[in-house]
């Protein structure tokens, strides 16, 4: 069975997770074709979200004070935005036939129980249920790797949300984010990453970057943080209300490969196969006109060029005086067993 551990201790890089969310835009098939995009694309791990409306509010009527869903009514948003439970299914069955790491989010006990039918090898707590401990304790409780985001959570909360999930299982991956949609760059502190290590003694620490653009994940992968969340759509110009802060195809493959790129440079065993047909560009020692046996090599005599199949240039102030062993013609490369003794 695929667990994270597996994957990152083969490919030793930063993990690429892509989230669908409500990129679907409320078609079926663009949520499943989202799927299958993100695998194609590099993605390590595609994962969506698991709620209806009544798992969210019992207010009807509440409307988005701020931000960039403003004015808005939040239940007709999460109507809008959310995987129905019924396309579930077939997302796993598409999942397992493609070989695509698919896990999702649950957001109530309801959603969490639902979900538990599809056999998911990893759970995600999003960043604003990372309070919510009676859905965190029934999760944990599956003792499945579980992934945690911090947005606007306090180390306090961190460490609360932590204990929680060690009464049952240590699988654990932290992911550094500012719950802002989207999250302006000046506003991302990667120093954060460090200090959520040191603070709950968690190694495995990631980034769910909600910036519109993929700087801030480039760096991240510089810093060769434990995996990259990010959400993903086909289409920059959908009706989504998480695209402006969505990734497309074409970013999400200049991910995956700077990852590749980066976890290269950071192996210890850096073997410089290339430069083997590269020696040849050195230099030997050549005759520069035809030279007797018992000759003296002087600067008149022998010189140094390409290609570096002879004495190497780097013996030239050794030999000069010595006698030559044998006739040698002009342009000739000198060998050792030219040289007398």
């Amino acid at each position: 069975m695929f667990t994270i551990k597996k994957t990152k201790k083969k490919s030793n890089r930063t993990l690429i997770v892509a989230e669908v969310s409500a990129n679907h835009c409320g078609s079926k098939k663009k949520f499943l074709d989202h799927i299958l995009q993100a695998n194609k694309s590099g993605a390590d791990l595609v994962k969506i979200q698991t709620y209806e409306p009544q798992d969210m509010l019992v207010n009807k009527n509440f409307k988005i004070r701020g931000g960039l869903w403003k004015g808005e009514n939040l239940w007709k948003l999460y109507k809008k935005a959310c995987t129905p439970f019924d396309w579930h299914r077939d997302a796993f069955k598409l999942a397992k036939k493609n070989k695509i790491n698919l896990f999702s989010s649950p957001f109530s006990l309801r959603a969490l129980n639902f979900l538990k039918k599809f056999k998911p090898s990893i759970y995600k707590v999003a960043s604003f249920e990372i309070t919510d401990h009676k859905l965190l304790n029934e999760i944990s409780k599956l003792k499945k790797t579980t992934i945690l985001s911090t947005g606007l959570a306090t180390m306090p909360e961190i460490k609360s949300a932590i204990r929680i999930i060690k009464k049952y299982h240590s699988k654990i991956i932290l992911l550094y984010c500012v719950s802002g949609y989207p999250t302006p760059l000046k506003e991302i502190n990667f120093k954060e990453i460090e200090k959520i290590k040191r603070e709950t003694k968690i190694k495995d620490v990631g980034f769910s970057d909600h910036t519109d653009g993929i700087d801030a994940s480039l760096e991240a992968i510089n810093k060769n943080v434990f995996m990259i969340e990010r959400h993903f759509t086909l289409k920059k110009n959908s009706k989504s209300p998480d695209v402006k802060f969505s990734i497309t195809p074409d970013q999400l493959s200049i991910l995956k490969k700077f990852a590749e790129s980066k976890a290269i440079f950071l192996r210890k065993n850096k073997k410089k196969k290339s430069e083997k047909d590269s020696k040849i560009f050195r230099r030997s020692i050549y005759a520069t006109k035809d030279i007797k046996k018992n000759e003296k090599f002087s600067s008149d005599n022998i010189d140094c060029f390409r290609p570096n199949v002879g004495l190497g240039s780097e013996n030239y102030f050794n030999i000069i005086n010595k006698l030559a062993s044998k006739n040698i013609k002009k342009h000739e490369v000198i060998k050792k067993k030219f040289i007398k003794l």
